[in-house]
């Protein structure tokens, strides 16, 4: 991504996670920057369903009641609105980079390209191989946000994910680290390595809320810190030496004791709740309070290059002239005719040259185009039988995770129809450890329809259920 393009000297930081709202106002002056005002609010309207009109009015009402004024806004979207996949890169020319990441998108992410607002992090293995990360989140859910920031009278400047913003890649170029985010509603994750990002994820399951008190699963953490290290190349795993935990309150000083134990020998573990002074390459308040929302605007004001971008293309100023003034195309016309009339007999003589050009650049590559025309048409036909999503192992993984470790409830038969449906019957030792494991199910964004078949005897008890299973899908039970 390039160096982002503003000269604004104030800026107000936003991150949406889950129904939470979080803001900070930052100042630059003189290389160094100035938290002005932060603030926390609930939303009561969800931006992906309701009206933007009024989320955009509930949003506003936050802002006037922090006495924030600014229009300008650097967005954090929630982590898990983001479908993350990972592409080794071929050694290639730098400039068919991007060619061949458009190829793997289209062929990686469940939706069009024409859907989705796809950022890419390139990064180095230890060992000099090219990755890249390619990050997408969905077109309709940011153009939904931004009617509601447009309502709300604000202007967003970039939209990007706040783990990201909190853990720059330039901190991670020569090691590997992880950072480990507290969010509202779970854990994110990411791990930076070779001036790039070579793993994110929202880990789900991490966070629950009992008697209006949240309760952190350092346990799922541990272990889904281990399932994504095992994934990365071998010496990207062997870099990744440090892991960071940022949030504030009482749960991540919990996570950090209970991590530190759980991981590797080696591997130093720290909880991250000020700025470093050289944080965003200028001069932060030593006091200020790390956020994703005061760290994606310090990273704006400071200009430097984010490492993922889901600012919509806007319409240039040629186009918006155009719209505004359409009005007066009748008094144009006059004008513009007598031009392109004197035009018209040069541009003949022009396009004539061009044509015979052409059809010689034409029939000089017609055995190359046949090539390529030949080739699509294998992959066209061998695509079906290269199915890398491994669907049937990801449905029975959630299923063997929602089980309980202690052996109160087993399974017997376990049965997947066409890759959806989904019939499973086992013994549970009684009826509380079998109303948990459906909880469980219930909690899988993946598994939907939940439907209980059978139900027989008390203490044991033997069931049957059966589900629909919707890769991606969001849980509506």
């Amino acid at each position: 991504m390039s160096k982002l393009k503003q000269n604004a000297s104030t800026v107000l930081g936003l991150a949406l996670d889950g129904s939470r709202l979080e803001g900070a106002l930052l100042r630059r002056t003189n290389g160094s920057v100035v938290i002005q005002k932060t603030f926390s609010a609930s939303l009561s309207l969800d931006p992906l369903t309701n009206d933007p009109e009024l989320v955009g009015q509930e949003i506003r009402n936050h802002l006037e009641k922090a006495g924030i004024r600014e229009r300008r806004c650097a967005v954090c979207v929630p982590l898990n609105w983001a479908l993350i996949l990972q592409t080794k890169v071929p050694e290639m020319p730098e400039a068919d980079v991007a060619s061949f990441l458009q190829i793997e998108a289209e062929r990686g992410f469940p939706y069009g390209l024409d859907a989705l607002l796809i950022s890419s992090s390139q990064f180095r293995s230890p060992g000099g191989e090219q990755y890249a990360t390619q990050v997408a989140v969905s077109r309709d859910h940011v153009s939904r946000l931004e009617k509601a920031l447009k309502a709300a009278r604000l202007k967003p400047v970039t939209f990007s994910l706040g783990i990201a913003a909190l853990q720059g890649v330039g901190q991670a170029s020569a090691n590997g680290v992880m950072a480990l985010a507290i969010g509202e509603n779970g854990v994110g994750l990411q791990v930076s390595c070779g001036g790039g990002i070579a793993a994110l994820r929202a880990l789900e399951g991490t966070l629950e809320s009992e008697g209006g008190l949240k309760r952190l699963h350092s346990d799922v953490v541990a272990r889904e810190i281990r399932i994504t290290l095992g994934q990365l190349p071998a010496d990207v795993r062997g870099s990744v030496r440090q892991l960071r935990v940022f949030g504030n309150g009482d749960l991540a000083p919990e996570l950090v004791n209970e991590i530190r134990s759980r991981v590797e020998p080696g591997m130093r573990v720290e909880w991250v709740t000020k700025y470093a002074p050289d944080e965003f390459g200028v001069q932060v308040p030593a006091e200020a309070s790390s956020s994703p929302a005061a760290s994606l605007a310090a990273r704006y004001l400071a200009g430097s290059a984010g490492s993922l971008e889901f600012l919509p293309p806007k319409v240039s100023s040629w186009q918006q002239f155009s719209a505004r003034y359409s009005s007066r195309k009748l008094v144009w016309a006059g004008a513009t005719a007598g031009a392109v009339a004197a035009l018209v007999i040069g541009a003949f003589a022009v396009q004539q040259w061009q044509l015979s050009h052409l059809r010689a650049q034409s029939n000089s590559m017609a055995p190359t185009v046949a090539e390529l025309e030949d080739m699509q048409q294998q992959i066209r036909k061998f695509r079906p039988w290269f199915d890398e999503s491994f669907r049937s192992l990801s449905i029975l993984r959630k299923v063997t995770e929602a089980f309980p470790e202690d052996g109160v409830v087993t399974a017997k038969t376990f049965e997947i129809r066409e890759m959806t449906s989904v019939t499973c019957s086992g013994i549970a030792r009684d009826n509380t450890a079998f109303l948990r494991l459906h909880d469980q199910l219930r909690a899988t964004k993946e598994i939907t329809d939940l439907k209980v078949d059978q139900v027989k005897g008390k203490t044991p008890m033997q069931f049957t259920f059966n589900f629909r299973w919707e890769p991606g899908g969001v849980n509506e039970h």
